[in-house]
């Protein structure tokens, strides 16, 4: 495997993943990450990486709890800011553990894996503070030697202020500092005889020593030996809280979870920035790539790779440096890169999980052993020939090279016979002739090339399936001018068979051109009429939206009329209180011919004079002229005087009767039925006093009040009133076909 993650440069893709990690111990596992045992243990890491695409958890603040622990096992202790780093390295990782519970299935199930840590945390936070020092109330003797420190600390500096203010003279200057862990005063040299003491350090210009004086020797030793008693009692809890580090029972499951989370979360990362997409994996040895390209070259050309059980066998031809070696190098990648749980470099992926991966690529020359290059090719093949299954895969370039051309191909097509006998897939490069003829009559394998611009000399990188290549020798040589009796001398040398397949093969290419061609014509038509098709659904959807648009302005348009029609029949009634109703039922029989649909106008009539009977259309009924103001005209209606442009007047006869005092010919266009129900008592009263005095004014007779069976409340107060009303001639229940007891149908006197 070693051999094989190195011939397909795999160890650039670990390094990639590595540098994504966020813990030291993530990175690691990542720069030795081997393929997965099974196709299962594929798929499943193949799912946690896709749920950590699609939550993208963070790992940060997370140290490496390795040396610590291993310290701590050793029975080390390890210092408080130490063990304060490790316990704010777990709570980071306790706290994703309860993010990651909620999510997904795979996530949720690495996250239970991780301790809570109870103990351990709950003992750094007792006995040690933010910055890893150890805390008074760590323990109760320590508590106890701390308070009694403090005292003692002060008796000293009090006395020792007390020695400088009385021998002022001797003072160098006035401060207590330490030296050797004990408390001293600086005095002047040339006075260190009039102050009994101990000398315990000088200054570099001699002129100042530091003295412990006589009297606070005895202070000095019991704060020593209090300071001893602490250090002791520190040390005995650092001591405990490292060994409660590394008795910890759940810290081994909560590093393999972490590494796998981190892991996963690299995964996820490198598929984003690369454009990586899921494989599918299967056990049927079926490799399908379409547009695979090289995850780690800049730029790549995409093509598409397809191994079958019928096509196992892919034989690539053409000149050098045409990509051959990069196409096998693509399907090993994501071989590689499918059994590691990744994601692959292609827009669409199925894969098969080949027990085996054999990879012969490169120089394996091997001085050490005495190997030249074909040797090695040899070795490499029997091994291949020797372990294959038929869920194997191989990678072979050069097939045959290194050797003589004639033995190099019947050994090339022995072992291609080999592989198929045993059913292996593979990708085979070669420049051998006859093995081109033998791909071509054999079942199993199939003819690959790699196309090459002549005229611009250079390969295009894409993969041509179903044709051999041409080696381009000859005609790259004369493109580049080499002497034509040279080249003419190099035909001859290579026969007439050789002529006839390499004019064969530039017949086979240039129809081959041509197919792509109009290939490439019919894509870019298909794309157009995408193209016209999205466009075309684009303008629709606008129209749409434009149609709604209208509509939803249509209806705010209609709302706004309404709320100002019931507006002016508010203030008209509000009026007819004080005004009386003639002028009130003139504006609201105005309103309604104004809110009503126009209907089309009679032509004006210029003959119409003052006391003519006309029809008027919009009120559904007779009316006399009273009065002519040029395009208007005053018409009396029954009760009501109306103003109506005289385009709209249609006369009537002069034989037709005039319509009496109070009365018009035709009932007014008012609704004849008054919808009451779901209102309460008093609206009801209200809208039935006003819908009479409009249907009395319009002779609109009978009319019907819609109530409502209900309790029988309504009713019976719609009928109390109408008893009292001078307008109600009488009133009744509508027949049971038309309503029954829910309507009362009212005769008014017109």
């Amino acid at each position: 495997m070693l051999e094989v993650t190195a011939s397909l440069d795999f160890d650039r893709v670990r390094q990639a993943l590595a540098e994504r990690a966020a813990t030291f111990i993530g990175r690691e596992a990542l720069l030795a990450l081997q393929p997965k045992s099974t196709l299962e243990e594929a798929q499943r890491q193949q799912e946690i990486v896709a749920e950590a695409l699609a939550y993208p958890y963070r790992l940060g603040g997370i140290v490496d709890l390795r040396p610590p622990l291993a310290a701590a096992r050793e029975g080390l202790r390890l210092e408080g800011p130490q063990l304060r780093e490790v316990a704010a390295s777990l709570e980071a990782i306790v706290a994703l553990k309860h993010e990651l519970l909620e999510i997904g299935v795979h996530l949720k199930a690495l996250a239970g894996r991780i301790g809570e840590h109870t103990y351990f945390l709950r003992r750094i936070r007792e006995s040690l503070d933010e910055a890893g020092n150890v805390r008074d109330e760590a323990t109760p003797r320590l508590r106890e030697i701390r308070r009694r420190v403090n005292p003692v600390r002060e008796r000293i500096q009090d006395r020792l202020y007390q020695l400088m203010d009385r021998h002022p003279e001797a003072i160098q200057e006035r401060f207590v500092t330490l030296r050797r862990d004990r408390y001293v005063i600086p005095v002047k040299a040339s006075h260190q005889n009039k102050l009994p003491g101990i000398v315990l350090d000088q200054s570099d210009s001699k002129l100042t020593v530091y003295l412990e004086p006589a009297s606070v020797v005895p202070l000095n030793n019991e704060l020593a030996s209090l300071r001893l008693e602490e250090e002791a009692e520190v040390n005995r809890v650092l001591f405990e809280l490292s060994a409660a580090l590394a008795n910890d029972p759940e810290l081994e499951a909560t590093l393999q979870a972490l590494t796998e989370l981190d892991m996963a979360r690299a995964a996820a990362s490198l598929a984003e920035d690369w454009g990586l997409v899921r494989p599918r994996l299967n056990r049927d040895g079926l490799y399908r790539l379409q547009a695979a390209r090289h995850p780690l070259i800049a730029n790549p050309v995409s093509n598409d790779i397809t191994l079958t059980p019928h096509n196992r066998i892919l034989l690539i031809t053409g000149p050098n440096m045409g990509g051959k070696t990069a196409l096998l190098k693509t399907l090993g990648l994501a071989v590689l890169m499918a059994q590691c749980g990744l994601y692959v470099a292609a827009e669409q992926a199925e894969l098969a999980f080949p027990d085996r991966l054999f990879v012969d690529i490169g120089d394996q020359q091997s001085l050490q052993e005495s190997l030249s290059t074909f040797a090695a090719h040899v070795l490499r093949l029997k091994e291949v020939l020797e372990a294959a299954t038929p869920h194997s895969l191989a990678l072979i370039d050069e097939l045959g090279s290194g050797t003589d051309p004639e033995e190099g191909a019947a050994l090339a097509q022995a072992f291609v016979e080999g592989l198929l006998a045993k059913g292996v897939r593979g990708l085979i490069t070669t420049h051998l002739s006859p093995l081109k003829a033998f791909a071509q009559d054999t079942p199993g394998v199939q003819n690959a090339s790699m196309r090459f611009d002549l005229e611009r000399l250079r390969p295009t990188y894409q993969l041509v399936v179903g044709a051999p290549g041409r080696s381009y020798a000859l005609s790259i040589a004369r493109r580049l001018g080499f002497p034509r009796e040279q080249l003419e001398r190099a035909e001859a040398l290579l026969g007439p068979e050789g002529g006839r397949l390499e004019r064969l093969l530039a017949a086979l290419e240039a129809e081959r051109e041509r197919l792509y061609t109009l290939h490439q014509k019919a894509q870019a038509q298909q794309q157009e009429t995408a193209r016209l098709q999205q466009e075309l659904a684009r303008q629709l959807a606008e129209l749409a939206e434009h149609k709604e648009r209208l509509i939803e302005e249509a209806k705010a348009q209609a709302e706004q009329i309404v709320k100002e029609a019931q507006e002016r029949i508010r203030q008209t009634r509000e009026r007819s209180k004080t005004q009386g109703q003639g002028q009130a039922l003139q504006e609201l029989i105005q309103l309604r011919s104004r809110y009503q649909r126009p209907e089309k106008a009679a032509p004006s009539n210029p003959g119409l004079q003052v006391g003519a009977i006309v029809e008027v259309p919009e009120y559904g009924g007779q009316a006399t002229v009273v009065e002519l103001r040029g395009q208007e005209a005053v018409l009396q209606m029954g009760a009501v005087r109306l103003t109506v442009p005289v385009a709209r007047l249609q006369p009537q006869p002069a034989h037709q009767s005039k319509p009496s005092a109070g009365r018009v010919a035709h009932k007014a266009k008012i609704p004849t039925e008054l919808n009451l129900r779901g209102l309460t008592v008093e609206e009801a009263l209200l809208a039935v006093d006003d819908y009479l005095a409009e249907a009395k004014a319009t002779a609109t007779t009978p009319v019907r009040l819609l109530h409502g069976k209900g309790t029988g409340a309504l009713r019976n107060a719609l009928r109390e009133s109408l008893k009292r009303d001078r307008r109600v001639e009488s009133f009744h229940d509508a027949v049971p076909y038309e309503g029954g007891h829910g309507v009362t149908v009212v005769h008014l006197r017109i």
